[in-house]
């Protein structure tokens, strides 16, 4: 009886083993080698992959950056005060992602899609991770539609049009940021979504900025990114990439979005410090190799795309600080090199009071007249050549040369051209007024207009414009027509008689 017990208990046993299955776990033993201002080798990761999340004790989050026998190089995206060497680390089996979608409209958050204005959680339904490819050849579409930016002097001769990247590069407080947000703010009835993100800033600058979105009415179409001086060097070194991703949603949706990174010189230098603590060979001016493919594999994402894959449009506008004028340092020239163009803003015009300070013999647009409209077109083309040969001849005139009547009447009216083009922050110009005073410049109607009465002959003629001529408005900006002869000649007898009756042409 004992032998059948035992028989029927090993046949229970051989049923239950053939019933089980054993999985076989692989569990790393890994530990923290060293740590140092937001980084750390972790060793023992001998799985982990790049831009892998790992998730240390007290909830601190990090990223792999890079991998070597050593270990793997880690940066962190929160604050890892409380962490020691010996500390373990935990695999994600994740890349790092952003939350995504409309709700965001409005917010304030940080690169890993915190929200830090006090208005609750995020309730999105997607996400995106920040580091993407960028959209193929055959996916994009020629950039041909104006982005207009308000500011007379960039839509005259440095045109931006949906999908370019333009650099916006100058010295410290000659007015990058300004020029910045003057183009997100006039894209208030343009149905243009923008993200402006801003990288190693002081957070009262930042709030200044929000401010203004806000007293604007403009936030509400905007999405802000902080990664504030303040802040971990990774979280900063993620902040463009997770706000392109956050554009790029919209952009898959057929929207148009403008993206300002403000500014990649700190980005520069957050991802130097990140390099050289996890030893990166340094190379030019201490940069690693690679600080040329960071940004480039950014602004590559900036691109309009044919309907097939969404239709919309990602702007960029990055910023770069320049020292001492010197726009051949090594990150000026890299981004440079990727971008569509630059508006080069000049000190010594800054100190002069030209405001915007934008240098017209240094800045450039690659797009060029594509991303002007037809109206607009034919009026600053000539305008844009006489204004570059006035300031060759202004400059020739500082040494004492005499000159003939018709030089003298030429610097007269580059002068006038120089007194249109300037223009006070958040003072904005539509498309159609710009072709108003524009039209009025080139057939000399304001060069007998003193340069204290010029803002007001332009505020003349924008109400002549708007109340008077809204079908022409229409036609230009809508139907995208030209000017033709009778509406020229039309809108100068009325522009000529409206500045004689407010007495702003002078007698001279």
């Amino acid at each position: 009886m004992q032998k059948n017990i035992a028989k029927a208990a090993r046949k229970n046993v051989s049923k239950a083993l053939n019933k089980s299955s054993f999985q076989l776990r692989i569990k790393e033993v890994n530990s923290i080698e060293s740590l140092s201002a937001g980084t750390a080798i972790v060793s023992g990761l001998t799985h982990a992959k790049i831009n892998e999340l790992l998730s240390f004790k007290n909830g601190v989050i990090g990223m792999v950056h890079s991998l070597s026998n050593e270990g793997a190089g880690v940066i962190f995206l929160t604050n890892a005060d409380t962490l020691k060497a010996g500390d373990r680390a935990t695999q994600t089996h994740k890349v790092l992602d952003i939350p995504v979608g409309n709700e965001l409209l409005g917010r304030v958050i940080n690169p890993l899609g915190q929200p830090l204005d006090n208005k609750g959680i995020l309730a999105t339904k997607q996400t995106l991770p920040i580091e993407r490819e960028a959209p193929p050849i055959m996916a994009r579409l020629p950039v041909n539609t104006p982005l207009q930016t308000g500011i007379k002097a960039i839509d005259c001769f440095t045109p931006i049009g949906r999908g370019q990247r333009e650099l916006i590069l100058g010295d410290r407080q000659t007015g990058k940021t300004a020029i910045a947000v003057d183009t997100i703010l006039n894209q208030k009835n343009s149905g243009v979504i923008c993200i402006y993100c801003a990288i190693g800033q002081r957070l009262s600058d930042t709030a200044r900025v929000i401010n203004t979105l806000n007293e604007y009415d403009m936030l509400k179409n905007s999405v802000v990114v902080i990664a504030s001086g303040e802040d971990e060097a990774g979280l900063q070194y993620i902040a463009p990439y997770a706000a392109t991703s956050i554009g790029e949603y919209f952009m898959s949706k057929g929207k148009d979005v403008l993206v300002v990174y403000d500014d990649l010189t700190a980005h520069a230098r957050a991802y130097r410090q990140m390099s050289l603590l996890l030893r990166t060979p340094p190379g030019r001016e201490a940069y690693p190799g690679d600080i040329f493919y960071l940004h480039s594999r950014l602004l590559e994402r900036a691109t309009h795309l044919r309907p097939k894959f969404g239709g919309g449009s990602l702007t960029a506008l990055p910023i770069v600080a320049t020292e001492a004028g010197n726009i051949s340092a090594y990150i000026p020239t890299n981004v440079i090199s990727i971008t569509d163009g630059q508006i080069y803003l000049s000190n010594a015009l800054y100190q002069k009071g030209q405001m915007p300070a934008i240098d017209t013999g240094r800045s450039v647009s690659r797009v060029g007249s594509s991303a002007q409209l037809p109206a607009y077109r034919s009026l600053v083309a000539p305008l844009k050549l006489f204004y570059s040969q006035f300031e060759e001849l202004e400059s020739f005139s500082k040494f004492g040369v005499q000159m003939e009547g018709d030089t003298l009447a030429r610097l007269k009216r580059g002068r006038t051209i120089r007194s249109v083009l300037q223009q006070r922050q958040y003072l904005l110009f539509d498309a159609s007024t710009q072709i108003g005073i524009f039209l009025a410049l080139n057939n000399g109607l304001l060069d007998n207009v003193t340069e204290e009465k010029i803002s007001t002959a332009q505020e003349l003629i924008d109400q002549i414009l708007k109340n008077n001529f809204s079908h022409m408005i229409t036609a230009w900006t809508e139907k995208k027509e030209k000017l033709n002869e009778k509406d020229k000649e039309l809108l100068l007898k009325t522009f000529e008689h409206a500045l004689i009756k407010k007495g702003l042409v002078s007698k001279e």
